[in-house]
């Protein structure tokens, strides 16, 4: 019995010994050539996904999550009656597995481009079908697929990143999207 002991103490500070070691050599293997990698971004990269009631992939959002860090966020940081990225770096990246409603408007399944126009009082959403876009440089009405106003709600609390969900709904989900003090709610419904 006491050998067992000995011999599992022995085996644990084998295992807990070994990966200093083995960070020892890849110093020595490594010392030649440096290994670089990026910083972790300052707005780091996020997905929304929404399911249906058979776990099936309906939407997809991808998009980057910049902070508020005490800055003043709409009618400052993102201008009013301005298109936005509605996100930071990359522009904002829908998905839709299948065909949706947005609105009264029926999208097709496919990948599309996120912008909107914030406003005081209610946002403009658009789905544009120019994808693989950087901020909102690119954008043009004419690949316009869908466009809606919706309106801004207060937030019960402070939202210090940019942040996106599906929200459960009739026929569909709300996508949620809300920063700093405000949100909106973007519906998407099942298209049939």
């Amino acid at each position: 019995m006491k050998k067992l002991i000995i011999g599992g103490l022995s085996a644990m500070f084998f295992f807990v010994a070994s990966p200093i070691n083995a960070q020892d050599n890849d110093k020595v293997n490594y010392s030649k050539e440096e290994l670089k990698f990026s910083k972790v971004d300052a707005s780091p990269m996020d997905l929304a996904l929404y399911r249906d009631q058979d776990d099936a992939a309906v939407a997809r959002v991808i998009y980057s999550r910049p902070q508020k860090r005490n800055r003043e966020i709409f009618g400052k940081l993102v201008p009013y009656g301005e298109v936005w990225r509605t996100g930071a770096n990359e522009a904002t990246e829908v998905t839709l597995y299948k065909d949706m409603k947005v609105a009264d408007a029926t999208v097709k399944a496919g990948n599309y481009t996120l912008y909107t126009i914030p406003g005081e009082k209610e946002w403009t959403v658009i789905l544009n079908s120019k994808t693989n876009t950087w901020g909102s440089y690119e954008y043009t009405d004419k690949e316009d697929q869908v466009r809606i106003n919706v309106p801004v709600r207060q937030a019960p609390n402070t939202i210090e990143s940019l942040s996106m969900a599906f929200q459960e709904a009739k026929n569909g989900a709300d996508l949620l999207i809300g920063w700093d003090n405000s949100y909106v709610k973007v519906p998407f419904k099942n298209a049939n």
